[in-house]
């Protein structure tokens, strides 16, 4: 049902990350919602390829994979980024299903500190 479902549009350009720093929204609690992703990956190069890994807090879950255009990733849980390489531009479309549409995200703690570089933007 389309009340429940958040839609998104990613661009990263080339040699970027982008859902980074890693974040994730598999809780239902008062500073995250519970959320399923889908996301669907196109680069701008038939033969482009990204990187995504998919891992929990205690990496029970943790997988990094190729992924290559008009590809799909589940993300059931836990932190998911995203590395672009040199020479591709990426855009992928994520779908968020969860009983509550609301997105609120708990960024990992060991890398929330890039948030406060001077130099990102």
């Amino acid at each position: 049902i389309s009340d429940k479902l958040i839609v998104v549009e990613v661009y990263t350009d080339e040699a970027n990350w982008s859902s980074y720093p890693p974040h994730k929204h598999d809780t239902a609690s008062e500073n995250e919602t519970f959320l399923e992703e889908i996301y669907y990956h196109e680069m701008d190069k038939e033969q482009g390829f990204v990187f995504q890994r998919v891992y929990t807090d205690d990496r029970v879950l943790d997988e990094t994979m190729s992924v290559y255009n008009k590809d799909a990733v589940m993300v059931p849980r836990g932190y998911h980024p995203v590395a672009v390489p040199y020479g591709y531009n990426s855009y992928y479309l994520n779908v968020m299903a969860g009983p509550n549409k609301e997105w609120k995200f708990h960024n990992e703690k060991d890398h929330e500190w890039i948030l406060n570089r001077k130099d990102v933007k």
